[in-house]
């Protein structure tokens, strides 16, 4: 777990505790109303004053499943608010209805609930009988958006282009060269809204028109040379149905949606930063033309989260999928949360590395190996102990019979967690044939090896001693079967007794009662350090999945799906809670005892 001194130090390197604290010691927002005018959404109450509060969003795009960047996002905005009194609203930002789908939907609000925020969109105090809480859509405030569309158009902010996209593009110039206008720059503002509603009435094809801001073309920031507010777009939408044909650009949309639901606080990404001017130039817009309140809402960035051997592009995750390169969303190697979870990550660990990462200006990359180190610290002292053998080879104990009778089987006992002993204990059996590591057994043992070869003494853990006598090879050479004999104890004569000292001690299960399962054992999905840049078939690690066919000892028989376990020398494994493996008795790797890769 994380101690008081790794959390303080986390606190100080998130700027954006001292903007929060200084906005209410200012009362920067004390005279704000809560809520929207009437009609701005279907679940705003109209304002009403909350002077103590702050108002974060957490706003993904439903095009697909979360990943372990947006888990910052969640947990950075959440937090945030709970820290400080304040409500955090999970808002959709659905303005593209070619590419989402009510599935990414359901599986934000899954994420977010698991990740533990479930309660921040329960019932709102300051919105008495609200739909959906602290959940909104883009989608609810499109006839609003629509409006401020017809106001800057009227207002002589906006006008409709209608060259092609590749027309556009080269008019708007590069980083050296101004934009050049378009020809239907100089439109009246009544020949515009013509146009506008033409657009709105399907009067127009797709991509024979947008709308587009009026700014500055000779401005060194490209984004504010009138960009794109609008464009058609003839695609059945998850929420709207076919209600529309022209949709809002997401940097249209953004700004509007957080002054409506009143955000004090809109924080993202610093890929965004350039994006902040043209922001406050809308909203300033519409503040003058009376469609929104002051104060305006402010944009705040921070670095991204990048992680070695983590991509999270969207784009590039969803092309994984979609050409089969892993099993689904889902898939465990996946750095979505869905795949994250059905790994074996928890709430509490992601939080844990989101609040050690930092929260700062400044960009770079954090080693994956942190991130598995906050599941280590998260599990190591509520995962139960088990053993498992991940590559099987059967040890038989040629003298079991004549010491202790034929059939016989000697219960042993070991902790269910060793520095919980209130937790009780689990048995199982040792007999007469076992099932032990591949690897625990050498003919010709390298120097420091302390495990089972000819002539080789010991103790199977929680078991007995035994000295190893030899091994049955198959036609390929490939140990089949390894041989030992029980060593009692000389001075009480009981076999096994913990008076022998020897150097090695193994796991094992017995072969009588193992329950047989299939282990996944996961890797990074991507080779590449810093992956993103190069191609993508190059950057795949073949080896981030091996199956095997192994056995766990039998307390693991009433194993709950999702339930993680340490098996001991070998990492903390979860038994796989997906519908893809119902009926199945699959464990994946969460992650080893330490960090391996560099092995």
């Amino acid at each position: 777990m994380t101690s008081s001194a790794d959390t303080d130090s986390a606190k100080t390197s998130n700027f954006l505790r001292h903007v929060i604290e200084n906005d209410l010691a200012q009362g920067t927002y004390a005279s704000r109303g809560w809520g929207g005018s009437p009609g701005d959404g279907a679940h705003h109450a109209a304002g009403m004053a909350d002077p103590a509060r702050i108002r974060t969003r957490f706003p993904p795009e439903p095009n697909g499943y979360l990943h372990l960047g947006h888990a910052k996002s969640i947990w950075l905005n959440f937090s945030l608010a709970r820290e400080y009194g304040g409500v955090c609203h999970l808002r959709f930002d659905d303005t593209n209805p070619e590419k989402e789908e009510q599935e990414f939907v359901d599986a934000i609000r899954d994420a977010v609930r698991w990740l533990g925020y479930d309660t921040d969109f329960a019932d709102d105090p300051m919105q008495p009988g609200a739909l959906r809480g602290h959940e909104y859509f883009a989608s609810d405030y499109f006839d609003f958006m629509y409006r401020a569309a017809e106001y800057l158009v009227q207002a002589g902010h906006a006008y409709v282009d209608e060259q092609s996209a590749e027309q556009m593009r080269a008019n708007r110039g590069d980083f050296s060269t101004p934009g050049t206008p378009s020809p239907y720059r100089s439109r009246t503002p009544a020949e515009n809204l013509a146009r506008l509603r033409a657009m709105r009435a399907g009067e127009l094809a797709d991509g024979a028109a947008v709308l587009r801001a009026k700014i500055d073309l000779a401005s060194p920031n490209i984004n504010l040379r009138d960009p794109a507010l609008y464009r058609i777009r003839r695609a059945t939408h998850h929420n709207t149905g076919d209600a529309w044909c022209i949709y809002p650009m997401y940097t249209f949309a953004h700004p509007i949606e957080d002054a409506l639901e009143r955000i004090t606080h809109s924080i993202c990404t610093l890929e965004f930063e350039d994006q902040r001017p043209f922001y406050d130039w809308l909203l300033e817009r519409l503040s003058e033309g009376g469609l929104l309140q002051a104060p305006p809402p402010h944009q705040y960035e921070f670095a991204r989260l990048n992680v070695t051997h983590v991509l999270t592009s969207k784009r590039k995750l969803r092309q994984l999928v979609e050409e089969g390169r892993v099993d689904g969303w889902d898939d465990p190697r996946m750095p979505t949360l869905a795949g994250l979870r059905r790994r074996g990550y928890t709430p509490e660990a992601l939080k844990l590395f989101c609040e050690r990462s930092g929260v700062t200006k400044a960009g770079g990359w954090i080693d994956y190996a942190s991130l598995e180190t906050a599941l280590r610290e998260t599990l190591d002292p509520a995962a139960p102990r088990a053993m498992a053998v991940l590559d099987p080879v059967k040890l038989v104990i040629t003298n079991w019979d004549a010491l202790m009778g034929a059939g016989v089987l000697d219960a042993c006992r070991a902790p269910v967690h060793p520095h919980a002993p209130e937790r009780g204990q689990r048995q199982f059996h040792f007999g007469r044939e076992l099932w032990i590591e591949r690897s625990d057994y050498e003919q010709n043992p390298p120097k420091g090896y302390h495990r089972l070869y000819p002539g080789n003494k010991v103790r199977l853990k929680y078991g007995h001693v035994v000295e190893c006598t030899g091994a049955t090879l198959d036609a390929q050479g490939r140990v089949s079967q390894v041989q030992a004999v029980l060593i009692p104890d000389t001075k009480s004569g009981t076999p096994g007794a913990d008076a022998i000292k020897v150097k090695g001690v193994i796991t094992w299960v017995g072969a009588h009662d193992a329950l047989a399962c299939e282990l996944r054992l996961y890797e990074r999905l991507l080779r590449a350090e810093q992956p993103g840049s190069g191609e993508l078939d190059a950057e795949l690690n073949p080896d981030s999945l091996r199956v095997t066919q192994g056995y766990v000892e039998p307390a693991l028989a009433s194993a709950a799906p999702g339930t993680a376990y340490q098996f001991e020398r070998h990492g903390y494994f979860v038994r796989d809670a997906s519908a893809k493996t119902a009926g199945q008795f699959v464990f994946n790797r969460a992650c080893g005892l330490r960090d391996s890769w560099g092995k």
